[in-house]
């Protein structure tokens, strides 16, 4: 997962850019949006203790099947991180009291958490000591 703060991510909205980008309300339905040209979807949490943003990303990945970029935005901390990666975010903009080492530190802390080495996730649907399905066939 990408980090970054939240003055990197007003400087990474170029106004060429805006078209492939949607700001997805926190109380829209990620199943009516249409993705067609979409690059990025940020997702918002006004407060961390809001977690619609969790959903919408996990139904945009694994319903959707989303390949493009999904971005929390808004009230992020550090204590969310590992949960946002399981749910498909690729990039966690931190609020601006959050350290980014301290940030770096947490997801290097869960190796096997945020890969779905004991769980399947919004990205890798099966745990890593899952049987490949393609052996079990022959």
């Amino acid at each position: 997962m990408k980090l970054i703060h939240s003055e990197q991510h007003a400087e990474q909205t170029s106004p060429a850019l805006e078209s492939a980008i949607v700001a997805l309300p926190n109380d829209a339905d990620p199943l009516a949006l249409p993705l067609e040209g979409v690059t990025r979807i940020d997702l918002h949490f006004p407060k961390f203790t809001d977690g619609r943003a969790y959903s919408q990303a996990f139904l945009l990945r694994r319903r959707r099947e989303f390949k493009g970029e999904i971005r929390a935005t808004g009230d992020v901390l550090v204590d969310q991180l590992a949960q946002m990666q399981r749910s498909g975010f690729d990039v966690a903009v931190l609020r601006a009291d959050q350290p980014l080492e301290r940030a770096q530190r947490v997801l290097a802390s869960y190796p096997g958490f945020g890969v779905g080495r004991y769980q399947g996730d919004a990205v890798q649907v099966a745990p890593h000591f899952a049987p490949d399905p393609a052996e079990s066939a022959s």
